[in-house]
């Protein structure tokens, strides 16, 4: 019984982000209230407010596995690599099988409009950013073992955010623009190759999971990249 409600509770929550977004996409964010939404999804204001407790996250409404998403690459590096490869592979991995996790998919271009025109859901996203970086930053830190006080976890988060945060600006850009999703993937790609260049060896390393460990974590200030000058 607890999983089929579960269920249901799942079901309900995405029924709602679905009618709310083709409202959104319609009419625009600003213009639609969440007493419309409801009515449209068939549910009480009560209920849409149980499920997303602000508006912007009838938008935003997977913003916590995006969130995470860059630290559970780290979490999940394979043995012998380090947590900047982790999370440029995944990257890599989601221009091929996961498109839509870059929004590389057809009609981004009027997502974004949405965005763009919405200053809540401009400051909501640059709030994801800025949590974003903020996970990171802690999962680098448990993951190379550093000290609370250690500054190097926050500097590398910051580097790496930087390149991510760049390659969702160029896949707004291009859709804005009118770009083919083959279009969008090369630029990706060449971003990523001439940004893992520029990154600088200590940042490539840090966290580098010993080869043949499995899933044990990276520990020891050895493990952040040996000089510790950034």
């Amino acid at each position: 019984m607890t999983g089929l409600r579960e269920r249901k509770k799942r079901q309900t929550r995405q029924h709602i982000s679905d009618v709310a977004t083709g409202l959104f996409l319609e009419r625009g964010f600003d213009a639609v209230t969440v007493a419309e939404v409801a009515e449209a999804a068939e549910v009480s204001v009560n209920t849409v407010y149980n499920y997303f407790p602000a508006k912007e996250d009838l938008f935003f409404d997977r913003e916590d596995e995006i969130v995470d998403r860059p630290s559970a690459r780290v979490r999940q590096r394979r043995p012998g690599q380090s947590a900047a490869e982790a999370i440029f592979d995944g990257m890599r991995e989601d221009m091929d099988e996961r498109p839509v996790n870059l929004g590389m998919v057809e009609g981004f271009e009027h997502f974004m409009s949405v965005v763009t025109n919405s200053s809540s859901l401009m400051a909501r996203l640059m709030r994801m950013q800025f949590k974003t970086a903020f996970h990171l930053g802690r999962t680098l830190a448990e993951e190379a073992g550093c000290e609370p006080d250690d500054p190097l976890p926050e500097l590398v988060a910051a580097q790496l955010m930087a390149v991510h945060a760049n390659l969702n600006q160029t896949v707004r850009r291009c859709a804005m623009a009118g770009r083919t999703v083959d279009e969008v993937k090369a630029e990706l790609s060449r971003r990523l190759d001439i940004s893992e260049r520029l990154l600088g060896q200590e940042v490539r390393d840090f966290a580098r999971r010993p080869a043949g460990s499995g899933a044990a974590a990276a520990s020891g200030p050895e493990a952040a990249g040996g000089d510790r000058a950034v």
